[in-house]
């Protein structure tokens, strides 16, 4: 593998982590959303540098988290970052076609659904991923220990796809979780699943 293969996955997750500082220290996003940059995509085509898989929460956007712009990031939104087989499907397509070497899961503080899971209780197609958020965090003490099994265990679905599963064993994608601050606007990376 060249070594430029090998390090795309780190130099992702450094410009997520500084287009977080930015953030988190500015008002504005400093993101190229200009009409050029608009009509430069739809000509040449999307090469996001990572895939986010976060909380459908309004409170929660990526693109404004990380300071990216239009074509930078591969978002795959559901309710309590649930991972099936449409969000999988997903993820392969922007790691095997658009070559992205990042695969960031991302929880948030005060989640609504993972405090649905945590109650037990949801009604109509809610109660589908209530379901599956609970499949993860059998045993948490806390609200804050439930986000982050939901999180791990996110990301072990993710790692059910055998095409994702082989990228990772070859070094060449890495997938990672992350907890989103509500209050501080902070992104925390976390060490493993």
């Amino acid at each position: 593998m060249a070594e430029n293969e090998s390090s795309a996955p780190e130099l992702a997750l450094q410009k997520l982590i500084a287009g977080n500082k930015a953030f988190v220290e500015s008002a504005t996003n400093p993101a190229d959303l200009s009409p050029a940059r608009i009509a430069e995509l739809a000509q040449n085509g999307q090469a996001p540098y990572a895939v986010v898989v976060t909380c459908s929460d309004s409170r929660v956007p990526p693109e404004h988290l990380f300071s990216a712009g239009i074509g930078d990031l591969f978002v795959v939104r559901t309710a309590g970052n649930v991972i099936g087989d449409f969000e999988r499907g997903s993820i392969e397509y922007a790691v095997e076609q658009l070559g992205v070497s990042l695969v960031v899961i991302m929880g948030h503080s005060q989640c609504g659904a993972v405090g649905a899971a945590l109650a037990g209780r949801a009604d109509g197609y809610l109660d589908t991923v209530v379901s599956e958020i609970q499949r993860g965090i059998a045993g948490a003490a806390s609200e804050q220990e439930a986000i982050r099994q939901n999180i791990s265990h996110s990301q072990r679905c993710v790692l059910q796809s055998e095409a994702i599963r082989l990228l990772v064993e070859a070094g060449q994608l890495k997938v990672l979780g992350a907890e989103y601050d509500l209050q501080t606007g902070r992104v925390d990376f976390l060490a493993k699943a």
